[in-house]
């Protein structure tokens, strides 16, 4: 038995992401547990700073590098996620619950044959196995599972595990080439919008829904998440109606966040979006229904006329913070 597990580090424009920190802070203490030797591996053309993931646990990175693998391949970052996990005989892996990872995982867990678990808000080790943690039924309830296979596969939720404390300390980085690239599928351009956060990793978001009536006061939302700090999000229905992009649905057909703060604007509470936000620490609803499904899970619940409660809201926070 190898005893090793293999984290996947995930970049975008050259930097690793937050929620790969994450998720090699949750691989380092599972590593311990086990007694298991941890790696890391990323893939790109140039990563800035990557001998800093050492503070989140890891002290070695394998860094294929390559122009043409700037951007997202699944067809070739698979293949190289996997062989290299062949190469090094890792037992387990560890990848985040992100767009890349959603797409990822389940490719390299076909290549090497392992179980996958998806989206896992808690791990735990119980003797040999790990325990993990998951949402179903559209987040009405929590199951407990582990994998059986002697490979494993797990993609953790984004902004739920905690990274704690840091150590002072580098990883040690080797850089490899690749032959023969399968880049049948490739990422050609990423377009991103300037200034905006993204939903899926925001540790604030506030969200619009129906009961804004119409894209032109979607502002009353934005004015708000630009005072927090936040991102803006939608709900499916002001999504489906063109209001706003899709990238900013959250929802069970959008994206699941875990923010510590979610501001439901307007936004009923449908099942399908309580599913995507219901795991965030704090949760504030505004809507003039009062028996609306989202005060159920809210924390904190304001009934009233958005249209009153927001620009009052927006000008408070602003007297609070200056």
């Amino acid at each position: 038995m190898a005893n090793k597990i293999l984290v996947f580090l995930e970049q975008r424009s050259g930097l690793i992401k937050k929620s790969s920190f994450e998720t090699a802070k949750a691989a380092k203490k599972i590593a311990s547990q086990l007694n298991y030797d941890l790696e890391a591996i990323t893939i790109g053309s140039e990563i800035n700073d990557i001998e800093s993931t050492g503070k989140y646990g890891v002290k070695k990175i394998t860094f294929f590098k390559d122009e043409k693998l700037a951007n997202y391949s699944s067809s070739a970052y698979a293949q190289i996620v996997a062989d290299f996990a062949k190469q090094i005989d890792a037992d387990i892996l560890f990848f985040s619950n992100s767009s890349m990872g959603k797409d990822l995982a389940p490719f390299v867990s076909i290549k090497i044959g392992a179980g996958i678990l998806m989206d896992c808000i808690s791990l735990e080790v119980s003797g040999n196995d790990i325990i993990a943690t998951r949402p179903v039924f559209a987040g009405k309830a929590l199951i407990e599972s582990k994998i059986n296979s002697q490979k494993k596969v797990f993609t953790l939720r984004p902004n739920v595990f905690n990274i704690g404390e840091v150590q002072d300390e580098k990883a040690a980085v080797e850089v490899k080439s690749v032959d023969n690239l399968d880049l049948r599928s490739k990422v050609t351009e990423i377009k991103k919008s300037e200034g905006k956060l993204d939903v899926a990793e925001a540790e604030i978001i506030v969200s619009g829904g129906r009961g804004l009536k119409g894209p032109e006061n979607f502002h009353l939302v934005e004015e708000l998440a630009s005072v927090l700090g936040a991102a803006v999000g939608a709900s499916r229905a002001a999504v489906d109606a063109g209001w706003r992009p899709h990238s900013e649905q959250v929802g069970q057909t959008g994206k699941t966040v875990s923010p510590n703060l979610y501001v439901a604007v307007g936004i009923s509470g449908a099942i399908q979006h309580l599913a995507g936000m219901s795991s965030s620490k704090y949760i504030v609803a505004i809507n003039k229904d009062k028996d609306a499904p989202i005060f159920s899970i809210a924390d904190y619940g304001i009934a009233g006329d958005i249209f009153e409660v927001l620009p009052a809201l927006t000008e408070e926070i602003k007297k609070v913070k200056s």
